[in-house]
């Protein structure tokens, strides 16, 4: 509301109409100003028709008026400098009007100096100086005048409250207008119309609707001003419905809305979704002529990208002037943001070709759509540019950058930025935070995260979640509490989106348990956070209640989605829920209208093969509507290995190299089959081949967390500071489990060996060495955590479940696939899996 005064005509500025309080002249000094304002005067004289051999000031006034209304500061500066040649004696209305024209030509400077040494000053002349402070956003300046004004006795008119309340409102001191509100009533000027909209605004901004509106109507002769100040100020505090009942009460009474007005109720139509309002509003103003305001443009382009109609956005953007940045910049942001990013970077170029000069909002949204469609290079000569163009210290530009940089997996260049940034932000803390999740450097992001805790830097719900999220990944269940207990003592302790990073970290890290009671103290559930649990439920074995919390879902009218269907398919395959895992996949298209993604194919073809229907999978993939990825095939060929099918396993090998012949799985998958199948010379030609290719096999690694200290161990690991005592751990387990009945799974070693080598293969496999290290140095009936990055084997499957009994612990293990959580002798997957 406060631009409203800038195309408001103040009658005390108007001073060719005001009447002159004294006919004295008065004689002005000619200190202070520089010469070049005299020879300026040669400039004029022979375009304007001096005063006579007499000093006429009113002549003079008429003249300087002249160059108020024609905007020319340099014949304004010309005749006053042949006004101090003369003498300087201009009376009070005079200096008045040559205030206004120093004030009005942003020549503040020269104002202030003309003020200081004027003789006498009225109201006029220190409202007008006034206005020039807050013009040149030097409002502390501007209060200080205005005590002045006050503490010198001068009158406190209408125009004087005008200038100060919106002195105030420009300073983010609104609520401060209560205070002078009660001057103002003291003196009567509460019924006022300049005042009362000066008020009415000084409340909007701070939120006191129900103030706005009795000063509203206090106001005795109120005029469109007034009641578009009303209008907006219920647009700006989301009274909606009052805001379109007060255009239609102007409207009735006969008042023509300008283009504020459109803006105030085009934001009301916006905010109610009355998208039907909207249009009969957008059709008032083409027939006022309004759609090519700035303002209303504006207005009308975030009315249709809000409601999902950005065609008709760009038909509005159509007919706005193009001369001002902002709706170029408005159009390439709401582009960026809909996932529309090549339009925007047409409409980028496009820009360009108008010469509009982009500004930093312009190059964030741009920026923006770079980083969405990781376009680097694009991303670079953009970043070119705002080099060229200076910007490049603004916040704003360099977080937009660093993002481009992150999503291109280019985290030394964002790195780069960051550090060079000397006004960093949350905004730019958090940019690096997810740029390194996103890249799978959690470790990276936690000491991001530290450093920013370090620097004082508030966290916010995206810092939060990013960094749970890599203490997902990383499975550090120890640093991720320790952020819970950080979000408890914050205002995200309900948040749902550090809630739904929440439930992902403890399922995550071993504690499903932990996750459903984050779930149920949320204040509200999004379909994350049902996709959470039933993906966290499927992870841990617990198909059956994955399946139940579905049903739960579906009870509560939350709508599911892909990600829903991935999550529940998935618990059918790792439960072998088989008829349930076909019924649901027909139920995610006919009842859902969901059409399956490759996601929802792999889950199917796992299912079906784990299951043993090795021929119904392979069928179903060639029934794929698109070319099916290496995950369906890859997900066949373990289901071959299961089940020794060499022939299938082959085929389904052949389809992965044909698409990524580097795949270092698939070749480890269809060595294996062939060493289940004791085809050694294949096994060997399978290795001949990778080593021809350069593919490597990952080696076994598991790793263990105490302390704070992650432990890793690899296959036959002799490097660990304490091995002597592992071993004598794994001597210890070994006679124990041997008694309890374990007999070595000597198919589980895929080497040609013999059979006491395969057994003590079997007892350094990665997982044992850290179970035994967390036996020695973690407390006594602790669960134990163990992350490994590969599948566990059928021998140690059953080595866990016997020692989970033996020594009474829970033994918590995270293959690449799924958790087995192993307690008295048996595990949660049913040994199924």
């Amino acid at each position: 509301m406060i631009r409203l005064f800038c195309y408001r005509t103040l009658p005390c500025i108007n001073f060719l109409t005001h009447c002159r309080k004294s006919n004295a002249w008065i004689c002005f000094s000619q200190r202070y100003f520089s010469a070049q304002a005299v020879q300026l005067t040669q400039q004029c004289t022979t375009c304007m028709e001096l005063p006579s051999s007499e000093f006429n000031s009113h002549a003079y006034a008429t003249m300087l008026q002249d160059c108020v209304q024609n905007g020319d500061p340099t014949s304004g500066k010309a005749l006053h400098s042949e006004i101090l040649k003369r003498g300087g004696c201009l009376d009070l209305f005079g200096y008045n009007i040559l205030l206004n024209l120093y004030v009005k030509s942003e020549l503040l400077c020269d104002a202030i100096k003309l003020f200081d040494e004027m003789p006498e000053r009225n109201t006029i002349s220190f409202v007008t100086l006034i206005q020039g402070y807050a013009q040149s956003l030097r409002f502390v300046e501007g209060v200080e005048l205005f005590a002045r004004l006050h503490r010198e006795g001068h009158e406190l008119n209408p125009f004087v409250f005008s200038a100060i309340l919106k002195l105030l409102v420009s300073m983010g001191w609104g609520e401060l207008g209560w205070t002078l509100h009660a001057c103002v009533c003291k003196l009567g000027h509460d019924s006022n119309a300049f005042v009362g909209t000066a008020l009415i605004d000084a409340y909007s901004v701070c939120g006191q609707v129900d103030n706005a509106s009795e000063v509203f109507d206090g106001i005795v002769c109120k005029d469109m001003v007034s009641w578009t100040g009303m209008v907006a100020c219920y647009s700006e505090n989301d009274c909606f419905e009052e805001a379109l009942r007060a255009f239609s009460q102007m409207r009735i009474i006969g008042f023509k809305p300008n283009n504020f007005t459109f803006a105030g109720v085009l934001k009301a139509c916006l905010g109610l979704e009355a998208f039907g309002v909207a249009k009969g509003v957008h059709g008032c103003a083409l027939k006022t002529r309004y759609e090519q305001d700035l303002y209303v443009g504006v207005a009308l382009l975030e009315l249709y990208t809000k409601s999902g109609d950005i065609d008709d956005a760009q038909r509005a953007f159509e007919e706005i002037p193009k001369k001002d940045v902002i709706p170029w910049s408005f159009m390439i942001a709401r582009y960026a943001q809909s996932d529309r990013c090549e339009e925007a970077v047409q409409l980028f170029c496009q820009m360009r070709q108008a010469f509009v000069v982009p500004n930093q909002f312009t190059f964030a949204s741009i920026l923006q759509a770079c980083a969405t469609m990781k376009g680097l290079d694009l991303g670079k000569q953009i970043h070119s540019h705002v080099l060229k163009v200076g910007l490049n210290s603004d916040v704003f530009v360099y977080n937009a950058l660093m993002d481009v940089y992150a999503k291109c997996l280019r985290m030394e260049d964002s790195m780069d930025l960051f550090l060079e940034l000397p006004n960093r932000n949350d905004v730019t803390w958090n940019t690096m935070i997810v740029g390194y999740v996103q890249s799978g450097d959690g470790e990276k992001a936690l000491k991001l995260f530290l450093d920013m805790l370090e620097y004082q830097v508030c966290a916010t719900e995206v810092t939060y979640s990013s960094v749970l999220r890599a203490c997902a990944s990383l499975a550090a269940m120890d640093l991720g509490v320790q952020i819970h207990s950080l979000t408890v003592k914050t205002i995200y302790n309900k948040n749902i989106v550090v809630g739904n990073a929440l439930i992902d970290m403890y399922a995550k890290c071993g504690s499903i348990k932990d996750a459903r009671t984050i779930f149920d103290t949320l204040n509200e559930q999004d379909e994350v956070s049902w996709n959470a649990m039933i993906s966290g439920y499927s992870m841990h074995g617990l198909g059956r209640e994955a399946l139940k919390f579905f049903e739960m879902m579906q009870d509560m009218k939350c709508k599911p989605n892909k990600l829903t269907f991935v999550g529940v398919l998935s618990a059918c395959s790792n439960a072998g829920l088989l008829d349930q895992g076909q019924a649901y996949f027909n139920s995610m298209v006919q009842d859902y209208g969901i059409e399956p993604c490759i996601e929802h194919y792999t889950c199917l073809v796992w299912l079906l093969g784990r299951s043993g229907h090795l021929d119904k999978a392979f069928k179903l993939i060639k029934e794929i509507p698109f070319e099916p990825s290496v995950m369906v095939w890859r997900a066949l060929l373990g289901a071959c290995v299961i089940h020794n099918d060499v022939e299938l396993g082959r085929i389904s090998a052949q389809r992965v190299f044909e698409m990524e012949p580097q795949d270092e799985a698939t070749h480890v998958l269809l060595s294996n089959i062939y060493a289940t199948a004791r085809r050694w010379g294949n096994v060997a030609s399978v290795r001949k081949n990778m080593k021809r290719k350069g593919v490597k096999k990952e080696p076994g690694l598991s790793w263990i967390e105490n302390q704070g200290i992650v432990h890793y161990f690899t296959v036959g690991d002799t490097s660990h500071p304490e091995m002597k005592i592992i071993n004598g751990m794994l001597e210890s387990l070994k006679m124990k489990t041997r008694k309890a009945g374990y007999v070595p799974n000597h198919n589980a070693v895929l080497v040609d060996v013999d059979d006491d080598e395969k057994e003590h293969l079997l007892w350094v496999h990665s997982e044992r060495l850290a179970l035994a290290y967390a036996l020695i140095k973690m407390p006594s009936g602790s669960p134990i955590r163990i992350i490994k990055n590969l599948r566990i084997c059928v021998d140690c499957h059953v080595a866990m479940k016997l020692i989970s009994k033996v020594v009474q612990r829970d033994i918590i293990i995270r293959d690449m696939n799924r958790f087995h959580h192993f307690k008295d002798g048996v595990c949660c997957c049913g040994d199924y899996w």
